[in-house]
């Protein structure tokens, strides 16, 4: 079950985690292609490709942002952080998700990092994450569109939470001849035009005045980006580093919620304990 991170008693509040040598903290988003991860102490972020082994083949176990092999992604995860975790103590985790992976994703994921042996989980919708990399401003309405290897996700957050979202089975990795960039485009401007359709008050019209937040591998392709613009008739911002901002985002959360574990800045951050929770 998922519990909201403020509803802790007023005397767990007042105790910040204590990160030491035996006690870390781990930042993870599990892309299909890659996955990234971010430990306390460490200055550079850990990325791998998204990859285990059965026998002499290699596999992946996460697919088009849905874990379709727990176990083998829990290999993933100790053969990559195993050995840099310490040997006593347990680490704190926050996972960035899919805005849409809902409970089934939020579920195989917390069985995953089980393999780590955390004592806590928290989770963060991917697009916030890579939304506070940037120190974006959270109050007033946002367009995220995530541009990733395997998955096309556009999110309209408000206040910090997410007011809606859309996506599609298409990232840059399908592109190829038969398959242009002007396809991912085209796709990421009928998910807003459907928003807009569907919200007709001024959250998405404010969103697309103050222009797009691009984040993902595909926010490096010139050829997505300027279409994009033009399609959307709004600025389009890729952010800096945008394949590792999720990570280096809910890294940011996650030291937030050390210095200040019932803050308001970090309200949609969720703890997960075993089993499965809301939506």
């Amino acid at each position: 079950m998922t519990t909201p991170l403020g509803s802790r008693p007023p005397s767990a509040r007042r105790r910040p985690w204590s990160w030491s040598r035996n006690n870390c903290a781990i930042a993870l988003d599990l892309g299909s292609a890659r996955t990234r991860a971010w430990l306390s102490g460490r200055r550079t972020i850990i990325d791998v490709p998204t990859m285990t082994f059965q026998g002499a083949a290699s596999v992946c176990p996460i697919q088009r942002g849905c874990i379709v092999d727990t176990p083998g992604t829990a290999r993933m995860l100790h053969r990559t952080l195993g050995h840099r975790l310490p040997r006593f103590g347990r680490p704190v985790i926050i996972l960035t998700t899919p805005v849409l992976g809902g409970v089934a994703y939020r579920t195989e994921a917390r069985a995953a990092v089980e393999i780590l042996r955390p004592r806590t989980v928290l989770t963060v919708p991917t697009a916030r994450a890579a939304a506070v990399s940037v120190d974006a401003d959270l109050i007033r309405p946002l367009l995220v569109v995530d541009l990733g290897a395997h998955l096309t996700e556009v999110t309209l957050l408000a206040d910090g939470a997410v007011v809606d979202a859309r996506h599609i089975a298409l990232g840059i990795v399908d592109l190829d001849r038969l398959t242009p960039a002007a396809q991912i485009a085209d796709a990421v401007v009928t998910m807003v035009t459907t928003m807009l359709e569907e919200h007709p008050g001024s959250l998405v019209s404010d969103a697309l005045r103050r222009g797009a937040l691009l984040v993902g591998g595909g926010a490096l392709r010139p050829d997505i980006t300027y279409r994009l613009a033009r399609r959307l008739d709004t600025p389009v911002r890729p952010v800096p580093a945008p394949h590792t901002a999720a990570v280096r985002g809910a890294a940011k959360l996650l030291q937030a919620v050390h210095t200040h574990p019932a803050t308001a800045a970090v309200s949609d951050v969720t703890r997960m304990r075993p089993g499965p929770g809301p939506v």
